[in-house]
């Protein structure tokens, strides 16, 4: 299956944030073989094929059509100075119409985390969603006692919004969330006199 190539790529002081490629298969599987027990408590349980070639080429063909459908923005965080990869964020579930929404998740390799990274990689996304993809609204959720990834949703300008019992089946257990927003024009907690 060959699919026309749409270019996602967006550039950071330190990222570039880009489609995983076929030729980023061994240090992927590496880099998330490395962080399972890191990603396990925050992650849907992995698919039996999560880490062989067919799962990976599949993981790198759904970008391209994702991309090219206009229904999601899967990209890897390649750091600039040595190409490697550190993470992945995805802009899913990207609704037009009237929503003009998309939720974002997120992960990043457990030897690359508290860096900054995932903080630099959420911002630009959250630029390119609003001001390249023309969305009005970005939605993230995570389970409540993940407090680094709460922090770094407050910390990326994202504000709580509540609870959602059952969100998402998490390693293994349907899983209660918190969910988080950020608005292109958020007016939240402003008054007439801002």
């Amino acid at each position: 299956m060959i699919f026309a190539r749409k270019k996602v790529r967006i550039e950071t002081e330190r990222l570039t944030l880009r489609l995983l490629q076929h030729s980023d298969m061994a240090e992927w599987v590496e880099l998330r073989r490395g962080s399972m027990d890191f990603l396990a408590p925050w992650e849907p349980l992995w698919a039996a094929d999560h880490l062989t070639r067919k799962g990976f080429s599949n993981r790198v063909y759904w970008g391209q059509r994702s991309v090219l459908q206009g229904n999601a923005v899967p990209l890897v965080l390649a750091r600039r100075e040595d190409g490697r990869l550190l993470g992945g964020i995805t802009l899913d579930n990207i609704r037009r119409g009237p929503s003009k929404a998309g939720t974002l998740g997120y992960w990043i390799g457990q030897e690359h985390a508290r860096n900054g990274y995932m903080r630099e990689a959420l911002v630009a996304m959250v630029h390119h969603a609003f001001h390249n993809l023309d969305l009005s609204r970005l939605e993230a959720a995570c389970l409540p006692e993940n407090a680094p990834s709460r922090g770094l949703l407050e910390k990326s300008g994202f504000k709580y919004e509540g609870v959602a019992q059952s969100y998402l089946e998490i390693n293994g257990r349907w899983r209660t969330h918190v969910l988080y927003a950020a608005l292109r024009l958020d007016r939240r907690g402003r008054t007439g006199l801002d």
